[in-house]
């Protein structure tokens, strides 16, 4: 370790002289306290250090240690259900220490006191290579932990043992040309480098959500990236929430990235409380929470997205498929426009730095569905879905351009929708899904062709509604054809019967995709129904007071094992377009 000391201090930027060695991104240690810091920039032998704690009552003069590694994060068992800072300090250990975390507290992400029971899955005298499963760990019910070879290390088993073990005791020995090679069941990885993978592969496999308007309009592929941009109250924290709950996801990793501490309270709240319908237990059982809200340090806020794909990412390898929530960037890109600000480095628009694109790209380059390293060939996907806050709902602004020209879908959500009550409050005209086209194969083979005609037919729909608008707004509903004010109907029982979704009804919270197809095949088998009657000659307000409509808004609240309740409607439905006088019957 070296030492020198600071001749100057701005907030969480601190500047040092005379650390020997010095190197960017070096960790270190700040002041008599070690509060723990980085070096963001190197002029000279003067070092510029971002200090991931509260600076105060430090000044120049005071001692500054250089630790001459990076930021890094130690992953291994015990990580599932822990809730971390944005530098991997665990909050339920620092909790002890009161309500307010106290400055330049030491803590390992990974507990050392707790036993861990290891199975080998290789045996002495296998030749290994970096990514190779040396053996398991059954982290708890839901997640078995595996331990692989680390990045950089090949050769011959020559000792491995089975038993409890602490994450930082020897479980084999790896002979390797440098010679031998101790390991143990936790690896350390630098946050801001991407962990190494064998091929990266197309996205072409939907991650359901449970939400119908995702599933069915704006799907997300497994690997794939989106963005959910809206202004204050529309439901970006709800839709977060949602998919961490409902993904189909082995792992999820939240962060909450410099968000208010009420919403991070309630994920805190709700999700060890959650039943997972994938596996019937605590949902906490497969999420890991990074926790760090607005009145953290601003620069652990800049950290706390970086810890957060480096967790996903040792988990991908693994052979996982991790979904990581990102809310919000935009807290994100203030904190990098505070650092770049006291840097005193040339603005780019509003403020923000010039490299806040690159920034951007980085962090959504690290999502992906890959083939890991390792001699088994297994897959693994990271899923990235971030936050968007611009001020005033403004979608121009720098960080809401700049990540969708890096995401592939984008579900923008309309403040008009949320003030209407309308969840998820995603704009239908709006949003877009660039993995469309890729995963209708998907469902054509997984579903049935019928999805993607639904599906078309159903946005087409929408289109024309939002045509008609105008001329309703001009002379009334009742000037427009029957077959038009038919279409305006069958638009509104898809805005409400089918796309808005109760986050907080037992049953109406989650709807697999079998079930988004009855049900949108309901609402369009009564657009047919509608218009056969239409020719046959009855009025157009008799055909709209048909009660099976009823029972089609209804349906949404059908649980999914009850799929003879579909078929029957359904039956009903197609009898109506057959038999004039029995829709006079049902009215």
């Amino acid at each position: 370790m070296s030492t020198g000391k600071i001749i100057r201090v701005a907030g969480p930027l601190v500047e040092a002289e005379g650390i020997p060695g010095a190197k960017m991104f070096d960790v270190v240690r700040v002041g008599h306290e070690r509060l723990i810091g980085e070096i963001i920039e190197l002029r000279g032998d003067v070092a510029s250090i971002q200090v991931y704690e509260d600076t105060s009552m430090i000044g120049p003069g005071a001692p500054v240690v250089s630790t001459g590694l990076p930021l890094s994060v130690e992953l291994g068992p015990g990580l599932i259900s822990s809730i971390y800072d944005g530098i991997q300090r665990p909050l339920d250990v620092l909790a002890l220490q009161g309500n307010r975390l106290a400055r330049g507290i030491e803590v390992p992400g990974l507990p050392r006191d707790k036993k861990w029971r290891f199975t080998p899955r290789l045996a002495v005298g296998n030749e290994v290579e970096p990514g190779d499963i040396l053996g398991v760990v059954k982290e708890n019910i839901v997640v078995e932990h595996r331990i692989m070879v680390p990045p950089g290390v090949k050769g011959k088993i020559a000792k491995i043992e089975e038993g409890e073990f602490a994450v930082d005791e020897t479980i084999a020995v790896i002979e390797t040309e440098a010679g031998p090679r101790e390991l143990t069941m936790m690896q350390r990885w630098p946050v801001r480098r991407a962990r190494p993978y064998r091929e990266k592969l197309a996205p072409d496999r939907i991650m359901t959500t449970g939400q119908r308007i995702i599933d069915t309009f704006f799907p997300i592929a497994r690997g794939g990236t989106a963005a959910i941009p809206g202004p204050f109250g529309s439901g970006k924290t709800v839709v977060q929430h949602q998919l961490a709950k409902w993904a189909d996801a082995d792992i999820i990793v939240y962060v909450g990235c410099g968000e208010r501490g009420n919403e991070m309270t309630d994920v805190l709240n709700e999700f060890p409380q959650l039943r997972d319908p994938r596996t019937g237990e605590d949902l906490m059982k497969r999420t890991v929470l990074v926790a760090n809200t607005s009145d953290m340090p601003v620069a652990a806020r800049e950290a706390s997205i970086y810890t957060g794909i480096t967790i996903a990412e040792y988990f991908r390898d693994m052979g996982y498929n991790v979904a990581i929530m990102a809310d919000s960037t935009s807290r994100w890109a203030e904190a990098l426009r505070e650092i770049s600000g006291r840097l005193e480095e040339m603005p780019g628009e509003e403020g923000y730095p010039a490299y806040l694109g690159s920034r951007l790209a980085e962090f959504y380059e690290r999502a992906g569905r890959t083939r890991c390293l390792g001699q088994d060939g297994r897959e693994g996907s990271i899923t990235a879905i971030g936050a968007v806050s611009p001020p005033g709902g403004d979608l121009s602004e720098p960080v809401t351009q700049n990540t969708l020209r890096v995401v592939k879908v984008y579900w923008g959500l309309d403040s008009a929708l949320a003030y209407r009550r309308h969840f998820p409050a995603i704009n239908w005209l709006l949003s877009y899904s660039l993995y469309n086209e890729r995963l209708d194969e998907y469902f054509r083979t997984e579903i049935g062709e019928e999805w993607v005609n639904l599906r078309r037919r159903a946005m087409r729909i929408l289109q024309q509604e939002a045509e008609l608008e105008e001329i309703v707004r001009l002379v009334g509903v009742d000037a427009l054809s029957p077959r038009d004010q038919l279409t305006m109907e069958v638009a509104r029982s898809i805005r409400e019967d089918y796309l808005h979704q109760n986050a907080f009804h037992e049953i109406d919270t989650y709807t697999s995709l079998n079930k988004q197809l009855a049900l949108l095949r309901l609402v369009l088998t009564f657009a047919d129904v509608g218009l056969a009657l239409l020719e046959k000659g009855m009025d157009i307000q008799k055909i709209l007071a048909l009660t099976i409509r009823e029972r089609i808004a209804q349906a949404k609240y059908i649980p999914e094992d009850k799929t003879e309740e579909f078929t029957r409607l359904q039956t009903d439905l197609e009898q109506l377009a057959k038999d004039t006088e029995l829709a006079g019957e049902v009215l």
